[in-house]
Parts: C-alpha cells; structure tokens; sequence
C-alpha cells in the first residue's frame, strides 16, 4: 500500500473511533414522577410494631415497593390509590407502607432481623415494581403481587387477605371461584400457532394464558404484541395462547394430560394475560403482570437468546442491557 494510501486510512480509522466515542448514550424516556399519597402510613420501619398496630385496628398490613419514576408504579397508585373505591377499601382495612426498593432507611422485619430497603427487597424476591406485600395478622406474607394489577384484580387481592381467605386457600384457588363477567373475546395473531400437545418441545416456547374475564388482554394485543419491537422477538418462539375457560385437555411440557386453566393454576399464574416461557423444555421465566413493550421485549429475548444461562438473574440481565443500549446510542423508551 503507498504511503497517501496508508495516511488516508489512518485517517479514516482515526475518524470512526473520534465518532464512536462522541456517540452520545441513549436517554432514557417514559418514567413518571410521582408521590406516594398522604394517607400511608408514617412508619418507623419496625414492621414488628405495624403488624400489632394493624392488628389493634382490625387491619392488616400492606407494603408498597416501589421504584422512583417507575411508570407501572405511577399507573396504579393513579387508578386504585388516589382515589375511588379502591381507596376508600384499603385506608379503611390496611395500613399502607411505602418502601423504596433503591432505599437505604433500616426496615426491621417481623423476625427482628433488619435490612436496608433495598437488601429487604432481595430477601423478599421482589424483582419487579410496584411489588405489593400483604401481611397476615401473625406477620407472616399472606400474599406477594409482583407488578401492575388494573384496580379489579387488585380488589380481588384486597378482598382476599382482608376477609381471611389466605389462611385457607392458594390465592389462584381464591381468584378461580371468584364471579367472572365477560369483558374479552378472545383475539387471533397470526403468531399464534395451534398446540395441544406440548411434551417434548425444545425451542423457546411462549404459553399465553387468557380468557374472557381478561380486562387487560384488549390492550396488551393493541399495545404490546402488535409493537414491532416485540413482534420480531415473537418470531423466536413458538408462541401458543390457551384460553382458561376451555375444558379440552393438553398435554404440558411434562408430558401431563391436564387443562390450560389447570395448568395456568400449577404455575401460580392469577392474572391474566400471563406468560409462561420455556427453553429446552425447562420453565424459565413467568410474566404475571402488566409489562410494556420495551419491558416485554427483553423478557422475551432473556430467554430465546439463552442469556439466562449468563447471567444469575434476569435483574443482571436488564441492568447489563440497559449499558449496552445506552452505550450504542440507542434511547430506551419504558412508556407503553
């Protein structure tokens, strides 16, 4: 090569790296600022003492872990605790504790043991926000929702621990026997495709549970499955919905001939629409809350790219996605 000829691609070189370190990182966008309300309850932390206090009053105890900006978070407290029946319920039967998952104040739980927020929220697997924890009248967790509930489901929730039903029966079992009105017809996706026997499948496997009492299942078809960054990872699995209302017998992943709400039940799925995600025949991770698209996206990919095997928890996974994205200059987007 002549000397201009090497000068011009050092040159040229020298450019693209000038340019690949001035890439400014990707933004991220669609968190929401809010406040907890003013009628939780102000709390030393001492859950010991809430729990006694609650009690006292006839209550029990809810804790709300929630994330700074997290949208999720924001849309709940906005439909089920501003204001409205939801409202009224839980300042009524519950005292409210808010606790940030981020946080460092000292949370003393009903053992005696004590934690940071944030360590607390590991001991309690909480890796989703909001995370609400309901406390039975003896301390012990009467209930974990992990993530978004629209204000009927939570209602469902609140009703079961605050009449008692958590000292008898599973929470799916609560919510099973529960009336159902009809609020959803079930929608067709040409990603869809029709299995009844699932034993012996090894590629990435997507089981989605719905049925027509879903009031959140209209929006995650307009807004979730139908966005394009989700449906080029849809493409990865084969994706199958069942409908839980249905009686016609399947054959699991592990060769056992039961019903899709049967099945739904055995993986402790209560919301719907839920998800369940499988690779190499092995359940790998569920979805049992509302997630939007970017959120969606990455769990699917979590698991079709095999990244579960890399990294010890999906949290690893999402905090290591998130610098590689920022890091090419591409802006992450948590709005729905």
């Amino acid at each position: 090569m002549k000397p201009v000829q090497v000068a011009a691609a050092l040159l040229l070189a020298l450019a693209a790296a000038l340019a690949g370190a001035q890439t400014p990182p990707g933004r991220l966008t669609g968190g929401i600022v809010y406040t907890l309300p003013d009628w939780f309850k102000t709390s030393f932390l001492d859950l010991r003492e809430d729990v006694e206090d609650a009690g006292r009053a006839n209550k029990h105890v809810m804790l709300f872990l929630h994330l700074d900006e997290c949208p999720y978070c924001a849309r709940m407290l906005k439909e089920s605790f501003v204001s409205g029946d939801n409202r009224d319920f839980m300042e009524k039967h519950f005292d409210v504790i808010g606790i940030n998952v981020r946080g460092a104040s000292e949370v003393t739980w009903v053992d005696g043991a004590k934690f940071t927020e944030r360590a607390l929220v590991r001991q309690l697997k909480a890796f989703g926000t909001p995370t609400i924890v309901f406390l039975g009248s003896s301390g012990d967790v009467a209930l974990k929702l992990v993530g978004y509930r629209d204000p009927r489901a939570l209602r469902t929730a609140l009703q079961y621990v605050q009449s008692g039903s958590y000292r008898s029966q599973p929470f799916t079992d609560y919510v099973a026997a529960g009336a159902k009105p009809a609020v959803y017809a079930l929608r067709a996706n040409p990603q869809f495709a029709e299995v009844s026997d699932f034993k012996g499948i090894r590629k990435p496997l997507a089981v989605l549970f719905e049925d027509r009492s879903c009031a959140e299942c209209a929006r995650f078809h307009d807004k979730t499955l139908n966005h394009p960054d989700v449906m080029a990872e849809m493409r990865k699995f084969l994706f199958v919905r069942l409908d839980t209302d249905s009686k016609a017998p399947i054959v699991d992943v592990d060769g056992k001939t039961t019903t899709a709400a049967q099945w739904a039940k055995s993986l402790d799925l209560s919301y719907r629409p839920a998800l369940a995600l499988y690779d190499e025949g092995r359940l790998i991770a569920r979805i049992d809350a509302r997630l939007y698209h970017f959120h969606f996206k990455e769990r699917l990919r979590y698991v079709s790219g095999g990244y579960y095997k890399r990294y010890a928890s999906l949290s690893q996974y999402n905090a290591a996605r998130r610098s590689e994205l920022r890091a090419q200059g591409i802006d992450i987007d948590y709005a729905e």
